[in-house]
């Protein structure tokens, strides 16, 4: 390997490592499961880094990045046999855009979820980050806490409302500081 590709590949690897966590949130938005949305941007990082020498580096890596993700997506919806029907390219694309248009609004209602979920019970945040962030199913949740799978799925849903109503709340006074 030349010092050049090295230079190129560490290039590669530190833009990609910067914007991993927001082109996984992007995906998100339109894949809602975590190891699908995973599968897709690792084929999105192996389709960069097969262009990664028509990257102008002077522009910003994660715009790019998610319209390579773009495309990932759309593969997996007309591959996946659960999906297929769900959203068609069409519908893809006006959802990306309306994201785009929201983008400032999300990084707001992101900040204020991250501030609300620190204001969980114990109970209420080990379910969240049991279903959210370790990838667990609510059958694993019901077993591992001793409650039934319908009670966790009431739990799971009282949960997003408070959150819900935390993160509008919030909005509201910042709109309301911001006047």
């Amino acid at each position: 390997m030349t010092t050049t590709t090295s230079k190129s590949h560490e290039e590669f690897m530190r833009r990609f490592l910067e914007c991993q966590r927001e082109l996984l949130r992007y995906v998100m938005c339109f894949v809602p499961n975590s190891h699908d949305a995973r599968d897709i941007v690792q084929n999105t990082a192996v389709a960069l880094w097969k262009k990664y020498d028509e990257y102008n580096p002077t522009e910003p890596f994660l715009p790019w990045a998610c319209r390579f993700s773009l495309l990932e997506i759309k593969l997996y919806m007309r591959r996946e046999k659960r999906w297929k029907h769900f959203l068609d390219d069409e519908t893809i694309d006006i959802l990306a855009t309306r994201r785009d248009e929201l983008g400032d609004d999300l990084d707001e209602r992101r900040i204020h979820l991250r501030d609300c979920l620190r204001h969980l019970s114990g109970k209420q945040r080990s379910i969240v980050e049991g279903y959210y962030f370790n990838d667990l199913t609510v059958e694993q949740l019901s077993e591992k806490s001793g409650r039934s799978v319908d009670a966790i799925y009431k739990a799971l849903q009282r949960v997003r409302s408070v959150l819900m109503d935390c993160v509008t709340r919030k909005q509201a006074a910042d709109m309301g500081a911001g006047q």
